[in-house]
């Protein structure tokens, strides 16, 4: 039992024994499959509906499926609720599947149809359910101090390179250049190297022979420096949390998680005998 809402439930004193059994069936390997194979369903009809098929007699199928893929999602949610109560919303992921399903029951008529365009959101409950795809959250989530320190970097980089843009080139190309604000946009379109050449940094040496002296430091910069270290940071992070599982093989982890559920099993059983 690794799920650690589970073990929080199989921790605390005084659980009702069906309360277990309910959230040991929940999160079974089995049902999490399903759970998984609906969303992948669920993701394909909404795409299906998005095509010129929204216009064929295959419509009202595809709405019949969107509903119950819905339907079932709404069934786990109770179930939950059921087995593990108030305690479910410790859990930063089942909030977000509360919020994702939530976002789709919202009635789509009137004023509040151009919601229904948010029930692709469903698909993030991959997120969820998938455990690789949870692990690469989480390393970003860990990863976000270290990204808030490149990020300030970057903002400094970019208000110099804009102030300075608007100075040398605000005259001649005030399309490009003419105040702060189209300076930052021009310069994050060079940074992403999107026709930055033919569409900006060409038709600015017309004028400017000596522009590529401004314009290739802040690429090597802005792009090949700066953006590395956001890919840096995550990768750094993720070795990280790699670490703790790799102490122990999966087999002695597995031997440990079953003996805390026991021990935790035990522990009720002796109080529910003095009692």
């Amino acid at each position: 039992m690794t799920d650690a809402d589970l073990k929080r439930l199989l921790a605390r004193p005084g659980v009702a024994p069906w309360r277990i059994t309910l959230a040991r069936f929940v999160e079974s390997g089995r049902i999490q499959g399903f759970v998984i194979a609906i969303i992948v369903i669920n993701a394909l009809v909404l795409g299906m509906e998005a095509t010129p098929l929204k216009d064929s007699a295959a419509m009202p199928w595809l709405l019949l499926i969107d509903q119950i893929c819905l339907g079932i999602f709404v069934v786990e949610l109770l179930l939950k609720a059921i087995a593990y109560r108030l305690s479910m919303l410790r859990s930063g992921w089942n909030v977000f599947d509360i919020l994702v399903v939530g976002i789709a029951l919202v009635p789509t008529a009137g004023p509040a149809s151009v919601l229904r365009g948010l029930r692709v959101l469903r698909v993030f409950r991959l997120l969820t359910a998938v455990p690789s795809l949870k692990r690469v959250v989480l390393a970003f989530i860990h990863a976000i101090p270290g990204l808030a320190s490149v990020v300030g970097l970057m903002t400094v980089v970019f208000y110099i390179a804009a102030v300075m843009a608007t100075g040398l080139f605000g005259e001649s190309h005030p399309q490009f250049f003419g105040h702060l604000g189209r300076s930052l946009f021009t310069m994050f379109q060079i940074m992403t190297l999107e026709s930055w050449s033919m569409g900006i940094v060409r038709p600015v040496m017309i004028i400017h022979p000596m522009a590529w002296l401004f314009f290739v430091p802040f690429i090597i910069i802005a792009t090949f420096t700066v953006l590395n270290l956001f890919i840096g940071v995550i990768v750094s992070t993720m070795n990280e949390l790699r670490i703790v599982p790799e102490k122990a093989p999966p087999p002695a982890m597995e031997l440990i998680n079953r003996l805390e559920a026991d021990l935790a099993e035990l522990r009720r059983r002796v109080q529910a005998d003095h009692r």
